[in-house]
């Protein structure tokens, strides 16, 4: 399967699987997970066909491991805006954690802090290269330093998604270092 394939199979699955499965008439379990067979069919009713291995490949080869396939089931990772308990458990979290952004939004961020605006949680990154990865999606890239451990010593919890980003709920202006 060629890369513009893959692209756009993915971007079809994250909007069913993360935003608005009725669209194509499935219905996830509370963790966010529908049998593959369930999906694959609901996908060829509206002419939109994927073979099981293209849908594996799409797994496999995304870049940013947006979905988890298990024992016949597929779910988005994370970035639900329908309500799903992806069933993560507090972690503890590294002493700093990363946030990709774009100019426009720091200042907000220097008075709220990062909010989850219309997702469940707010997305964090392991490392500054994921930040400036995401932060790009949207123009050019800054990367703040998240105090995570400060975070956790407030109470704040974390849950890691099976692809590698930090979740939480909030992050106060306090616990943000920014550049410059």
């Amino acid at each position: 399967m060629d890369d513009k394939r893959i692209v756009k199979v993915s971007k079809y699955l994250s909007r069913h699987l993360r935003h608005d499965p009725g669209r194509i008439g499935i219905t996830l379990d509370e963790q966010g997970w529908v049998d593959v067979d369930v999906l694959l069919k609901a996908l060829e009713d509206r002419n939109f066909r994927v073979s099981r291995e293209e849908l594996q490949e799409v797994v496999d080869r995304n870049d940013k491991q947006r979905f988890a396939l298990r024992d016949g089931r597929i779910r988005a990772s994370q970035g639900h805006t329908i309500d799903v308990d992806l069933g993560l458990e507090a972690v503890e979290p590294p002493a700093v954690l990363f946030h990709g952004t774009t100019a426009g939004y720091v200042e907000a961020i220097r008075e709220e802090g990062i909010k989850a605006m219309d997702r469940h949680d707010v997305h964090l990154s392991p490392d500054r290269e994921t930040a400036v990865r995401v932060g790009s999606r949207r123009g050019k890239p800054v990367v703040l330093v998240v105090d995570a451990y400060r975070m956790s010593q407030a109470g704040h919890e974390f849950r890691r998604s099976e692809n590698g980003v930090w979740l939480t709920g909030h992050v106060p202006a306090w616990a943000v270092m920014f550049p410059g």
